[in-house]
């Protein structure tokens, strides 16, 4: 029995040092989260088909600082960018019902999400080839009424991910 223990315990070892010493030969390394050739970005305005204003400024902020905070890109001017970047907000809906609780005569909703939908794309200045678009990218955002500030923070969260996420899918 103590012979079988100590047998199996050796083999543990012998598997896990063997496996260590497998991936310590792999030669691959992760580098940064940045694209390929592309060291500054310029983000131009999103263009609004909303009845909703703010979300030019919120949508265009939002991407600018994921993309310096998750990709590691510097703003620069149009003309010296090595990037563009440019999309439409196409849809927004903030108020839209998620939980409902019925009631005598009425109806209580408890939860609601915003939705929101865009168009964007990143092109390389230098070739003129797109690095990545995303049509049509819709994203939501929960909120317990009326807070629904909260709920728009968090599909813009959703969304830099997504953009985040596509763009470095493309190296």
């Amino acid at each position: 029995m103590i012979r079988s223990r100590s047998f199996r315990l050796l083999c543990g070892v012998v598997v896990v040092s063997a496996w260590n010493l497998g991936l310590g030969g792999c030669i691959y390394g992760f580098a940064g989260g940045t694209l390929p050739n592309v060291k500054t970005v310029v983000i131009l305005p999103f263009e609004n088909d909303t009845s909703e204003p703010a979300l030019t400024q919120e949508v265009s902020e939002a991407v600018r600082q994921a993309l310096e905070d998750r990709l590691g890109l510097r703003v620069a001017a149009e003309q010296s960018a090595d990037a563009l970047v440019r999309g439409r907000v196409v849809r927004y809906d903030p108020d839209v019902p998620q939980a409902i609780v019925p009631g005598q005569g009425t109806v209580t909703v408890t939860k609601r999400k915003v939705q929101l939908t865009v168009d964007v794309e990143i092109v390389n200045q230098h070739d003129g080839t797109t690095i990545w678009k995303g049509q049509g990218l819709t994203v939501d955002g929960e909120y317990q009424p009326p807070a629904d500030k909260d709920g728009r923070k968090l599909a813009l969260d959703k969304l830099v991910t997504q953009i985040v996420d596509g763009a470095q899918s493309q190296w």
